[in-house]
Order: C-alpha cells, then structure tokens, then sequence
C-alpha cells in the first residue's frame, strides 16, 4: 500500500476540534492514528481529557539508543465557507499531484509522513508520538498532560512537522515560532434591540462604538499596535540572525495574495514584520441583522475577535492583560463591555544549529538535492514551549507544508513530493542519527 492511500482515509474523518458536533469524529481519528501505529510496532496508548482523548505510542527498541519524540495534532479546522471548495473538505481529492482536503497539511498530510516513514525502518532508533486533538483550540488539555507525564516523554530530540517551507522545492528547517494571544470582545447596549427610526438618535449603537474601538487599535499609518507598553518586552533581532534567512520574493508574495502592496510596521522588512514583530488582526466581527433584505434596527449587542501575535520575550497573560486594559478604557460610555480570553501560546526559539538540526539538515541535503534554508514562522505552535520547559530537549521544526496550502481556508492542499521527499527525510534522518551523525 502506498502512503498516499491511508492518508486519504485518515482524511476523509472530519476531526473539527472546536464543533461538539464532530466529538465523536475526532475521537474516531485518535482511534484511527492508533491502530496504523500498532501495525508499526508501537504501544499505544488513549488518555481521555474533558474534551478529545490524547494519543501516545511508543517503539523501544534498545535502551541504549538515541530516543525521538514526534508532536502532531490530528484535529482539523472548521470547513466554512464550504461553497468556496472545489471538492468537498472530507472527500479528498487529488488534482495535478496535490491532495485537497481540510488537514491535507494542518497536519494530517505532515504527520502521516512521520508514521510512514517509520514502515520497515532498519535503524536502531526508540520513537515515541504524542499526537493530540485540540491543537486548533489552543491544546488545553495537552500542556498540563505534558507537564504531568515529562518523565513518560524524555527524549534526545523532539521533531515536530506542522508548518511550511519557504518556497515549492525549498528544504527549510525553522527555528523559531511566533506566540498568540486571543481576545474575543461583546459590547452591549439598550437591553434588546431597537426600531432605528424610532429610537435612532438617541439609543447607543455597538455597532458604531465597535467599529470606533478597533480604529484605535492600530495607526494605519505607521502600522504600530496603540496598547501601551506592549512593545516594552520585543527582543529587537541581530544583523547576524538577519543574513541566515533567505531573500524573500515580494512581488511573487504579492501575487499569491493578490494584493497591490505589502502593508505593515514601518521601518521593517516584510520578513521582519512576518517573523519578529508583534501582530494584532481583527479575526471577525459581528452584530445588528446581515439576512437578506433590509431591517432598520440599532442591534442590543456586537462584537469582534482579535489575535495578537507575539515574539521573544512577551509573555501571552502579560499582553492579554495589556489589551483588555487598553480596551476598558477606549470604550466610549452609555456600552458595556465583556472581555473573553480564548487560547494562546507562548513564542519559541530553538537553536538553529543543534547537533540534531545538523543531521536533519544533512538528511534534507541528500534527499533534495540542496541545503536547507533556515526560517522562522509566523504562527504558533502552543506546545512546543511546554515541551522545551518540561523535556530540556532540542526541538527540530521540520515543515513540510507550502506556504499556499490555504490552511484554514477553503481548497486546503498538500503537495505530494512534499509527502514523498518528507517520508525519505525522516527516514534518513533515523539512518544518521541511529550511526551517531
């Protein structure tokens, strides 16, 4: 069988994590991961958290051999807007050497990989998985299990493939990953909504005073977030760590977002801006009637969502609290206003030049035919902070996604040679690491 056959299987599962309605679907692909892990050898083990069970498995084969943790997440984003899918989300499809599906690459495509790569595997290397389902919901449950079970998780190494290459053909190797903060905010007015033409004029309106508070969010002119003080913790970025990365192409970026410019903080690069400077970006916003039609009415309540993406050294609690702040006192008088914190993480820096970076790096050069490029990303990845806390282990960061996999977004995509050459990447990775480098 092929590597490409089960992962259309473990595809077509619709594991969406933030749904109560796919529960039992996300456990159906913790259950799935399970078994194609036993039939590789691996103990496997189901923890039952609040929400969806964690999945850890285990192949020991030799007490004296280098031992590799492997992270990954089975749950998947929500479809929405199904009618702008070519193919339905769960019925993968493959066209012109990619596979379409909701998770192709965040992260089911990516961390097939991982389980393939370890079929008939000649080399003498212990492997473990920890593999959760509430990755895309901020994994509550799996940074307590990790502080809990540090000792059941030693490893030499932590690999981890849920992120992207720099370009089409381009090895990357990451080392480094944005934080998150995430705020939900509900303004409230009159006690129901109102006629506006009978009350307009003289009834608050959350609509107006919402659209009033995020306009004091940002200067769109300098690009500068407005909360004060939150800039106070950014570690500023060396020259030397700057000539590492790699030329960006901006008119090529510029075309895959169809976009006339590359708009952001004065005074940095575009890659700057996309790997070492804090971000804040409305996520949505609702309120008031959006049917069909017209109806005239001030709505008794709005709201939007916000995340903010963080850089070494802020700290998520420490932004959060310096946001809610700021938004308490912008809010114009006669509203109300709830502040939820949802999901973040903490920003990450490994180092780029690890003894197991080194050998991945090697291994990437055989396979691809060319050196790595080295990258940060500009998302975030909760666990890993927790796992070099708790594991004291170097982490590889090993994407193996394109940056136009549409993550998130409809017509999700995975390249197939991205499958391939990763599969014989970890493969060799395992041969060199099990020979000492």
């Amino acid at each position: 069988m092929s590597a490409l056959e089960p992962l259309l299987e473990f595809l077509s599962i619709p594991s969406v994590s933030t749904d109560p309605a796919h529960k039992e679907d996300v456990r159906k692909a913790a259950l799935w991961l399970a078994k194609r892990l036993r039939e590789r050898g691996f103990r496997t083990e189901l923890h039952e958290t609040p929400l969806h069970p964690i999945l850890y498995a285990e192949r020991l084969l030799d007490p004296k051999a280098p031992t590799v943790l492997v992270y990954g997440h089975y749950d998947v984003q929500p479809p929405d807007p199904l009618e702008l899918w070519e193919s339905p989300p769960f019925v993968p499809t493959v066209r012109e050497g990619r596979v379409y599906a909701r998770g192709a690459s965040d992260d089911k495509g990516q961390l097939w990989a991982h389980v393939a790569a370890l079929e008939d595997l000649p080399a003498r290397v212990n492997v473990k998985f920890l593999v959760e389902g509430e990755e895309e919901i901020g994994s509550p449950s799996l940074l307590p299990f990790v502080r809990e079970h540090r000792e059941k998780l030693q490893a030499d190494v932590v690999l981890i493939s849920d992120g992207a290459m720099f370009a089409p053909l381009t090895p990357t190797l990451t080392y480094g990953l944005r934080g998150l903060a995430y705020l939900e905010v509900r303004l409230k007015g009159a006690r129901r909504d109102l006629h506006s033409g009978s009350f307009g004029g003289v009834a608050p309106n959350p609509i107006q005073a919402m659209g009033w508070i995020l306009s004091k969010l940002k200067d769109e002119k300098t690009g500068r977030i407005l909360v004060p003080g939150l800039y106070d913790r950014v570690r500023p970025v060396s020259e030397e760590e700057k000539r590492l990365w790699p030329p960006l192409d901006e008119e090529a970026l510029r075309r895959e977002l169809g976009v006339e410019g590359l708009p952001g903080e004065e005074g940095y690069s575009p890659l700057e801006r996309l790997w070492t400077r804090p971000t804040l970006d409305p996520n949505g916003i609702w309120g008031g009637y959006q049917g069909e039609g017209s109806k005239t009415v001030i709505p008794a309540e709005a709201g939007f969502k916000v995340s903010l993406r963080l850089v070494p050294d802020q700290d998520p609690e420490e932004v959060a609290s310096q946001v809610e702040a700021y938004l308490r006192e912008i809010c114009p008088p006669g509203y109300t206003m709830e502040i939820l914190r949802l999901h973040g993480g903490r920003p990450v820096l490994t180092d780029p030049y690890s003894p197991p970076m080194r050998l991945m790096a090697k291994a990437l050069e055989e396979v691809w035919g060319r050196p790595p490029v080295y990258t940060r990303e500009g998302g975030t990845i909760p666990v890993v902070a927790e796992l070099q806390d708790a594991l004291r282990a170097p982490v590889v960061l090993l994407g193996l996604g394109l940056p136009d996999d549409n993550l998130h977004a409809p017509n999700e995509k995975f390249d197939l040679i991205n499958l391939e050459k990763g599969i014989a990447t970890l493969r060799r990775f395992y041969e060199l690491l099990a020979q000492g480098g």
